[in-house]
């Protein structure tokens, strides 16, 4: 199978080059072969690329800056979105574009499930959730996956920082108002290859659509933190302690759902793919980032 991603350096992309193995082929494309706000180097790196799956994994992430600069998230994550689906369907290839907990609002006390009513509240979330509309409207032979909370070994994310405040501080303030499903995106490539292989094997409608994919279990930020330095603490680092503090203790740009978790049990009944516990992850993803400094 010969997956092609947009995109080059973020978390999920490297992390399903590091995953492929004898499972797939995996093929990046990125800047300046394709540019998501250029529709014609979209189509002709797609074409040149001849994938049997597409995975729309690029995406403008500056959840804050994006409140600032809400054209340039519209232009990647809505529009750029659409022209990945216009030459997925123009290739007859199927597509798989990752999405995001931010097309909430975050105001419901249970997991989101696929069918309940978006509300996204900033520049971010609304891009993105224009950016699954134009890719129902222009290829419907596709899966949306939204993820959350992701971190990896690779690029900047909330384990990487966490470590790096760990190394200087005895005490972090790490908001506790808010949950989620902390995910890895090294799980998240395990789901989006079975998913590729299902996908373009089974030509089944229910396969298509949206979906939630993310790590099992939740947590708020605190306890996610209190984790990484135990996990930390684990491989002979200082112990550090979390001070739980609100969301409004810690003023952010963007608002930020106070529920992001996410219910997974459509993914799981439709494609037999559930991702492992966070806690799980998160221990084998803390080692190998202090194994490596």
């Amino acid at each position: 199978m010969r997956v092609v991603v947009t995109g080059r350096q973020g978390q999920v992309v490297t992390s399903l080059l590091e995953r492929a193995a004898e499972r797939a082929e995996v093929i990046a494309l990125g800047r300046p072969d394709l540019d998501l706000e250029d529709e014609k180097s979209v189509l002709a790196a797609l074409e040149s690329a001849k994938g049997d799956v597409i995975v729309n994994a690029a995406a403008y992430t500056a959840v804050d800056k994006a409140e600032q600069e809400p054209e340039k998230a519209m232009r990647v994550n809505a529009a750029g979105a659409g022209f990945v689906a216009a030459a997925a369907a123009t290739l007859n290839t199927p597509l798989i574009q990752l999405s995001t907990d931010y097309v909430f609002d975050g105001a419901l006390t249970r997991p989101y499930l696929e069918s309940d009513a978006t509300g996204p509240t900033g520049a971010y979330g609304r891009s993105k959730l224009e950016g699954e509309a134009r890719v129902q409207q222009a290829q419907p032979n596709a899966v949306i996956l939204r993820t959350a909370w992701i971190y990896s070994p690779f690029g900047a994310n909330f384990v990487r920082t966490m470590l790096r405040l760990g190394a200087s501080r005895d005490e972090v303030g790490v908001v506790a108002d808010q949950l989620g499903n902390p995910t890895a995106a090294l799980d998240i490539a395990d789901g989006v290859l079975a998913i590729a292989a299902r996908l373009r094997d089974d030509p089944t409608p229910e396969l298509r659509g949206v979906f939630h994919m993310t790590g099992a279990g939740e947590a708020s930020w605190a306890d996610f933190a209190e984790a990484i330095f135990a996990a930390a603490q684990r491989c002979g680092r200082k112990a550090v302690r979390v001070k739980r503090i609100t969301t409004a203790d810690y003023p952010t740009p963007a608002k930020r759902p106070a529920n992001s978790r996410l219910d997974c049990g459509k993914l799981a009944r439709l494609y037999g793919v559930a991702l492992p516990h966070w806690r799980q992850s998160l221990d084998a993803c803390v080692e190998r980032l202090l194994s490596s400094t």
